[in-house]
């Protein structure tokens, strides 16, 4: 059975396209040479903000989870990457992670 990790990264005014932009142009590459597992993204179409991405990954264990997200967070490529997006100015005001267990009843496994 897999875990789940839920991250909502809420932005600052206006940033959503320029983080949306990011994620499918340049993190979803280096996530993939890491072997990260996306579960799907959404934006917020009723909520609180309309200013959130919100996003799950799959993983096996914790374990993998620190080895792959450590990896990834010092590849060179990604440092770079997200310095040239953010030269305009900070993207993402905060970020929320939560790890989900499916229950037995879940449809997702």
């Amino acid at each position: 059975m897999s875990i789940y990790e839920l991250r909502v990264y809420r932005c600052l005014p206006g940033r959503l396209p320029a983080l949306a932009k990011r994620f499918e142009t340049k993190t979803l590459k280096i996530w993939e040479k890491h072997g990260i597992r996306q579960a799907g993204f959404f934006t917020t179409l009723v909520g609180e903000s309309n200013q959130e991405l919100t996003y799950l990954l799959q993983w096996d264990s914790l374990a993998e989870r620190e080895t792959k997200w450590g990896a990834f967070q010092a590849d060179p490529e990604w440092i770079k990457e997200r310095a040239e997006t953010e030269k305009d100015g900070q993207i993402v005001a905060n970020i929320a992670s939560s790890f989900l267990m499916p229950t037995s009843f879940s449809s997702v496994k």
